[in-house]
């Protein structure tokens, strides 16, 4: 079997690129290219270098880029029948580049050689140190769900404005229209370039820029009003045993079932009166008489929110395979034959342990 050996070209000009890459490039008979477009590729051109690029099947595909990169992957595997092939790729073939990973999955002998990445130039270029904790993000797959706003988080291919739109409507849910970022061009190579914008501008240009990449800083804990990571340090604050709030702490589990109720009465009343802002305001309370009851519960060694949160899960996941595992169940009344027979699974299960 022949070898599909991977390169990155880096994140920018031929001078970030690694020696052993740019001499293994040069000596080899023809270079494949996820893509023509990128800095080094017109300097190594000039050497002689000879490219052969994917970029028409971007065109064939009508930029569907699963269809893309799966076409890639064909291609090259093709190649690969003939003899050993050299194909390299933006950066580094390990970071966010899902041909390569397409590749490893589909064929035996990839060989990913190396390259550099613009995760080193862009940290030195915001001076952040990455052990404080990062994210790193493909804009085309961002979800506000899984933003940790507590960390220092990067976005890769904010390329047009229409991107930087959609990237900042997605970050406004959980980032202050006022927060700086930083919107990064072609880091650590010549052509850099930083501006730190509010977050509301950063889609106010034109153009296409390739090496784009957007860093947003970390909020501080009291500006991360978007996270149940930081209700849970608040509890932990409010129910500690030494610094925290004395009437909470003299409640057990079964007094605080008053207060669950009476929270849940109002929260009951508002979906009744159809009082959106009490509503939200009462889902709240509840999840704070929650949260007290998981305190409580961890101090006597019983189970953690943790725990909690692993078991609803498990049961969300097992009790809807009509949504997840491609189960028949599209009328109400399906479903609920479904749902009788897995809690019925779960209760033999339960009594055979």
């Amino acid at each position: 079997m022949n070898s599909i050996n991977v390169v990155g070209l880096g994140p920018g000009d031929k001078d970030q690129m690694p020696i052993k890459i740019g001499k293994l490039i040069k000596e080899a008979e023809v270079v494949y290219l996820r893509t023509e477009d990128h800095p080094a590729v017109k300097e190594l051109k000039a050497e002689g270098v000879k490219f052969e690029s994917f970029d028409y099947l971007y065109e064939e595909n009508d930029k569907d880029f699963e269809k893309v990169y799966t076409a890639i992957v064909n291609h090259l595997i093709t190649l690969a029948e003939d003899k050993d092939i050299i194909y390299a790729v933006p950066g580094h073939p390990m970071v966010a580049e899902k041909t390569v990973k397409e590749l490893i999955k589909n064929y035996a002998k990839v060989n990913v050689i190396g390259g550099k990445s613009f995760l080193d130039d862009l940290f030195q270029s915001v001076q952040v140190d990455p052990v404080e904790g990062f994210q790193l993000l493909d804009s085309f797959d961002l979800n506000h769900d899984t933003l940790n706003t507590g960390q220092h988080v990067i976005i890769m291919q904010v390329f047009n404005a229409l991107m930087a739109g959609e990237v900042k409507l997605t970050l406004m849910e959980k980032y202050p229209d006022e927060h700086k970022v930083a919107v990064i061009d072609a880091a650590g190579s010549k052509d850099e370039h930083i501006e730190w914008l509010p977050l509301y501008e950063i889609d106010r240009f034109e153009g296409v820029y390739n090496l784009r990449s957007l860093y947003i800083p970390p909020l501080e804990l009291d500006e991360q009003v978007t996270s149940l990571a930081t209700l849970q340090r608040y509890i932990d604050r409010v129910t500690d045993a030494d610094e925290g709030d004395a009437w909470i702490n003299e409640q057990t589990p079964k007094s605080l079932i008053r207060y669950l109720r009476e929270e849940t009465d109002e929260l009951i009343a508002a979906i009744v009166n159809n009082d959106s802002d009490n509503w939200m305001e009462e889902l709240g309370d509840v999840l704070v008489q929650l949260l007290y009851q998981t305190s409580n519960a961890e101090k006597e060694g019983l189970f953690t929110f943790e725990d909690v949160l692993e078991t609803v899960n498990r049961k969300i996941r097992r009790r809807h395979p009509h949504v997840f595992d491609g189960v028949k169940a599209t009328t109400a009344e399906e479903v609920d034959a479904l749902w009788q027979k897995i809690k019925a699974e779960e209760k033999r299960d339960k009594d055979e342990t």
